[in-house]
């Protein structure tokens, strides 16, 4: 017995650092998992990733042991912290590519301090019990010192780790081929090898991302991505043409999701001024935004390319340097003037850069605007959209204009200046603000599409609205089931909330009325090439009015199509008419792989530049 309590108090560094590793992880993975958790299935992997880390640590003498696991405990612990907090707003957990762009977060610092929680820091306090508990009883009695021992002890651990990781990844990969290699499910990842094995692929992706920009695309592969592009080319019968040499004025407004089109609170509508407008317009309700890591400027980078957004990271940094056939190009090729325009900081999402690249003539940032309301982060809408019509009455025509809204952006706080609507009983709440700040943009974009209408804009513009991404995080779920009368949602239900809304107003309101087929984002932009005929054809999305079947590809695999939703966070399979869970099909099967291979082309054009080849050819 004494020579255990000496081994144990030699080793005592070594014994809580797996111990609380492991449990942290445990708890971390139980808060990703919204539904059925197994304890027991998570920890086999964390355990091996951890043994793995320990090997390491006894090759070191007994102090440098100790500050190894210190240090690896911190960074875990920061990771941890991190990944929980970037999962809450952008339902992904984080890489290196994230992290890369990380100082992008500093602008919008009272949306990432709204979503931090004071337990969030329960995970560092071990921390400061360590350093005591080791000065206290740890001793150096039982020390191995022969490196031979250390040396086999540090082999003998480290195979064992990797022997049980490669049983862990070899049976997820088989579960979900292409998985490991694309990390188009990063959540799925950590919930099924934990968050430190995650860490380790994203890493080995990373390096092997960098290398293999690097190696030549095979002839085979670019072939089957320019037939793809063939083969995805509609008709253009329905509807083409029938804008050409007209302007189009295009608004991304943000985080406009759809549920508050057409609804009420205490008689009073959250939305007068669209749900007016939507009866003037090709409203399609059944539109879902795509976005991944790059949050707005992945909403932006799909309607302007029809193309996924990264894998991991924000497109608008990693693939900068492309070239692209992006719309503003097309219309410029096209004899259109082409500007964007948005109140915020030029340099914010690198946009001062990537506008350039995809053909817009001129950037109306926050430096060609007279800042004279702000309204929660940066211009208010009021001011922005006036400015805006300005702008556009000098604008050579015809022309494109893509503008991006400010106000409505998370977290909401800003109530003193969204105005006195009245939300009820969601007074004060996190639902309560936002309906009040999307009451207050709907109210300026309703005076924008009065004074466009007032000047004549109108009768020679398309106008496209659609919102950006989600408003309401999953965390603030149970106040949208209230506000929905339902006591809770369903994870099906959850889905089928994340809609944003989208429109399409026609100079004549020739073309009016509800679309329901499912759509995106990735949409727009061959919707757009047909009514204006456009020469560029390289599109992954689909011409909406020349499409008989509505499917909708998400980054992270996830589908919907025929109806059926596939969410490949729980590799599951649902009817949408039923909310019913599902068994997978053989064409279901076929489905998920072509989804995979186009995600996998978009992913091949990005990573090695191959718009600018195919140009070349």
């Amino acid at each position: 017995m004494e020579k255990v309590k000496v081994l144990i108090s030699t080793y005592i560094d070594v014994i809580l650092f797996i111990i609380l590793v492991c449990a942290k992880s445990l708890i971390y993975g139980r808060q990703l998992e919204s539904g059925y958790f197994s304890y027991t299935s998570l920890l086999y992997p964390i355990f091996a990733s951890v043994i793995i880390l320990v090997s390491f640590s006894l090759i070191l003498n007994s102090k440098a042991r100790t500050r190894f696991l210190y240090i690896c405990n911190l960074v875990i612990t920061i990771f941890f912290i991190s990944d929980l907090n970037y999962f809450r707003y952008f339902k992904d957990v984080i890489s290196i590519p994230v992290l890369i762009n990380g100082f992008q977060l500093g602008a919008v610092k009272s949306s990432v301090s709204s979503i931090v929680k004071f337990t969030d820091f329960f995970y560092a306090l071990d921390l400061i019990f360590i350093p005591i508990i080791i000065n206290k009883y740890k001793s150096e009695k039982a020390e191995i010192t022969s490196k031979l021992s250390k040396i086999l002890i540090f082999s003998v651990l480290l195979i064992i780790g990797i022997i049980v990781d490669t049983h862990n990844f070899y049976f997820l990969s088989k579960d979900q081929p292409k998985l490991l290699t694309t990390m188009y499910n990063k959540v799925y990842i950590t919930k099924k090898l934990g968050s430190i094995n995650y860490h380790y692929l994203d890493f080995y992706n990373f390096v092997s991302f960098n290398i293999s920009r690097k190696s030549p695309v095979s002839k085979s592969e670019k072939t089957d991505i320019q037939t793809f592009f063939q083969n995805n080319s509609s008709n253009n019968n329905n509807l083409n043409g029938t804008a050409k040499g007209k302007n189009l004025i295009m608004i991304q407004v943000e985080a406009l999701q759809e549920f508050v089109i057409n609804s009420k609170i205490d008689g009073k509508e959250i939305t007068p001024n669209l749900n007016k407008w939507i009866k003037r317009s090709e409203y399609f309700n059944n539109f879902y935004y795509q976005i991944s890591a790059g949050g707005t400027s992945d909403a932006e980078f799909m309607t302007n390319n029809s193309l996924y957004p990264a894998s991991s990271g924000a497109a608008y940094f990693l693939y900068c340097g492309n070239e692209f056939n992006a719309m503003p190009k097309s219309f410029k090729d096209s004899g259109y003037n082409t500007a964007a325009f948005h109140g915020f900081r030029e340099s914010f999402w690198n946009r001062n850069v990537v506008y350039r690249k995809f053909g817009f003539d001129n950037f109306y940032g926050e430096k060609s605007y007279n800042i004279d309301e702000n309204v929660g982060l940066g211009l208010s809408d009021k001011s922005f959209l006036n400015q805006s019509i300005d702008k556009l009455e000098k604008m050579n025509k015809p022309y494109y204009s893509f503008l991006i809204t400010l106000s409505s952006h998370f977290p909401y706080d800003d109530v003193d200046n969204y105005g006195n609507f009245n939300v009820g009983s969601f007074e004060g709440s996190f639902l309560g603000n936002y309906l009040k700040s999307i009451h207050y943009t709907d109210e300026q974009l309703g005076m924008f599409f009065d004074k466009l209408e007032e000047k004549g804009i109108l009768k020679d513009s398309v106008v496209v609205l659609y919102g950006d991404h989600y408003a309401i995080p999953k965390d603030h779920e149970q106040e949208l089931s209230k506000f929905l009368g339902k006591s809770s949602l369903s994870d099906i239900e959850w889905l089928k909330l994340q809609k944003v809304p989208m429109m399409i107003h026609f100079p004549d309101e020739s073309t009016k009325g509800v679309n329901t087929i499912y759509s995106g984002q990735m949409d727009i932009y061959p919707t757009m090439a047909n009514l204006f005929s456009l020469s560029d054809k390289s599109f992954m999305g689909k011409d909406l009015f020349n499409s008989s079947q509505g499917n909708i590809i998400f980054r992270d695999g996830s589908f919907i199509y025929n109806n059926y939703y596939y969410v490949s966070q729980k590799n599951s399979y649902y009817n949408m008419s039923t909310n019913q869970q599902i068994n997978e099909t053989d064409s279901l099967k076929k489905k998920k792989e072509d989804v995979l291979n186009q995600l996998q082309y978009s992913d091949e054009i990005l990573k090695h530049n191959l718009l600018k080849k195919f140009k070349s050819n």
